[in-house]
């Protein structure tokens, strides 16, 4: 009977691992005789051999089928993909607040540096920061003849000339210069934009008694002054509480209070009214002080804390303490910090030091009760807050 061949392949053919061939007869059986052929060698096998040549193609398809049930069963049930989609989910909703707010942190704090850079540059060429607008007060109670046009005039014939500005609104009409009429202060309470400088602190024009020892006394008064507001061509909106009568710096001879000292204190919003309108994320505040030679200053809300009390060389190891980048506030600063005391909602107990040195013995504290500043034996205790710049 003619035999039919079937080539079973086991490799590549070459020397290492030949091809090996099997020619049974057509109708046989495992009984059956058998001629088994491979190249190169003698033809003749066993019985034996040929059925090992059997079990090797057997195997063959056999593994080949295991792999096609392996790959089957590597696929995703429709339950499965719906569970990893939920964990996804899951995970992107505790992350990405985490992650948008740092960025939000990074590109605030690069605005509001830069905003600091312009003001800086600008009110250093005024030629003096007092003396703009008119303030009169009333001639009698309930008379109609008050005038006002000190914060406009500083905006418009002062900080307009040094300075980039595309609109100027009044006391009434703030938020048509983008500034939200209410905000969330430090703390997180809502707190209404203040429209005159006695609203920004009434420390501007106050009788106060009381203090640390319960008997410090102090009468203060000057001109309240409405706000005004601006829009810079980088978006920003401003908004500016002035002082006509600013006066320069006397500090270094004689105890005095720290109101008659700042000309214009600027509340910064860096997107308008978008929000989230927060005290210390998009807000801040810019203090000029001194009719001339000014001082520029702009502490970082966030950054203000309470370190204790100490003497006044030891108060910088406090604020290092709580953070490498935390110090002692210089009056300036401490006195910005003062005049917005609404906003960044702290009220020190007693005095507070400053980073100001008068000489080897003696330093700069302040009063957040009456806004006094005192000259203060170093080696005295007294509270130290910390900032950033």
């Amino acid at each position: 009977m003619k035999k039919r061949s079937v080539k079973i392949y086991t490799g590549g053919g070459g020397p290492a691992e030949p091809v090996l061939q099997l020619n049974p007869s057509e109708n046989s059986t495992k009984e059956s005789t058998v001629h088994c052929h491979r190249e190169g060698v003698s033809p003749w096998r066993s019985r034996q051999k040929c059925g090992e040549l059997d079990w090797i193609a057997t195997r063959s398809a056999t593994a080949r089928n295991d792999r096609g049930v392996l790959a089957r069963g590597l696929a995703f049930t429709m339950a499965e993909i719906l569970l990893s989609l939920t964990i996804i989910g899951v995970v992107a909703a505790i992350t990405l607040p985490s992650l948008t707010g740092n960025i939000n942190e990074r590109t605030w704090n690069t605005q509001r540096k830069a905003l600091y850079a312009r003001f800086s540059q600008a009110i250093a060429l005024m030629p003096a920061l007092n003396g703009y607008g008119t303030l009169k007060e009333e001639s009698s109670s309930g008379a109609d003849d008050a005038v006002d046009t000190a914060a406009e005039t500083f905006v418009t014939a002062g900080l307009a000339k040094v300075l980039k500005i595309n609109n100027i609104c009044d006391s009434e009409h703030l938020t048509d210069c983008g500034i939200a009429s209410q905000i969330s202060n430090l703390q997180g309470s809502k707190v209404d934009i203040p429209k005159t400088l006695v609203g920004l602190n009434p420390m501007f024009n106050s009788t106060f008694v009381g203090g640390p020892t319960g008997s410090e006394s102090f009468t203060y008064e000057q001109l309240d002054t409405k706000a005004a507001a601006f829009e810079t061509v980088n978006g920003e909106s401003i908004i500016v509480y002035y002082n006509p009568n600013c006066q320069t710096d006397r500090l270094e001879t004689t105890d005095t209070y720290r109101q008659g000292k700042m000309c214009a204190n600027f509340i910064y919003d860096l997107n308008g009214t978008k929000g989230p309108n927060t005290f210390g994320k998009d807000i801040g505040v810019i203090t000029a002080l001194y009719a001339s030679d000014p001082a520029v200053v702009a502490p970082v809300p966030a950054s203000v804390r309470s370190a204790g009390s100490s003497k006044q060389q030891d108060a910088g190891k406090l604020c290092l303490a709580q953070d490498t980048e935390s110090r002692v506030p210089n009056r300036e600063e401490l006195s910005s910090i003062f005049y917005n005391r609404v906003m960044f909602n702290i009220a020190p107990s007693g005095y507070v030091w400053t980073s100001s040195v008068i000489d080897s013995s003696r330093g700069w504290t302040q009063s957040f009760f009456t806004g006094r500043a005192m000259k203060s034996d170093r080696n005295g205790e007294y509270e130290v807050w910390c900032v950033k710049r």
